[in-house]
This record gives C-alpha cells, sequence and structure tokens, in this order.
C-alpha cells in the first residue's frame, strides 16, 4: 500500500489582501496534483515556535506526488507571489 504525502505548513499572513494572489495562483498547482485539503485555517492555538495565524494540512495520494507539487513551475509562481505577504513554515512529509 503506497503511504499518503502531506505538506504541513504554519503560515504568518502579514496581508490578508496580498494573499489573496497567492490563493488564486496556487490553485492550479493543487489541482493538477490532486491536492485535498485536511485542515485550512479554522481555530488553532500555537503552542510551541513561530506565531502562525493560518495552519494547513494537505493531503496528496503519496509523498512524490507532495513534492512534485510543491517544485512545480505553478507552484513556484504562487510562491514568488506569497513571498511579500507572508511568513511560511513548510515541511512535506509521508504518512504512516
Amino acid at each position: 500500500m503506497t503511504k499518503k504525502g502531506y505538506w504541513v505548513a504554519m503560515v504568518d499572513i502579514a496581508s490578508h489582501e496580498g494573499y489573496k494572489e497567492y490563493i488564486s495562483l496556487n490553485k492550479a498547482a493543487f489541482d493538477k496534483y490532486g491536492a485535498t485539503f485536511v485542515v485550512r485555517a479554522g481555530q488553532s492555538q500555537v503552542m510551541e515556535g513561530p506565531d502562525a495565524n493560518r495552519l494547513a494540512v494537505i493531503e496528496f495520494k503519496d509523498y512524490d506526488t507532495a513534492l512534485a507539487c510543491y517544485n512545480s513551475p505553478e507552484y513556484q509562481r504562487a510562491i514568488e507571489a506569497r513571498q511579500k505577504h507572508a511568513k511560511v513554515h513548510l515541511a512535506v512529509v509521508e504518512g504512516v
């Protein structure tokens, strides 16, 4: 059985208005690679580590697909748009 791949992200958004461009651009990559949000925003508390005002867990069919999505030209364009509006801690991990 193939293990799922996940993105685990802690995002500190400085400009919610500017962040909207990133959201519109990331859709192309997420659709192409079959991303499914397990956690997106919602109520949360950061208990340890850097502060974040948005948390996300995104599921992919496997680890390689999760990596491919991150490295895709579509997502790299989204990163460029996001960088001026948010700081991100993001890990790509394999599920159990």
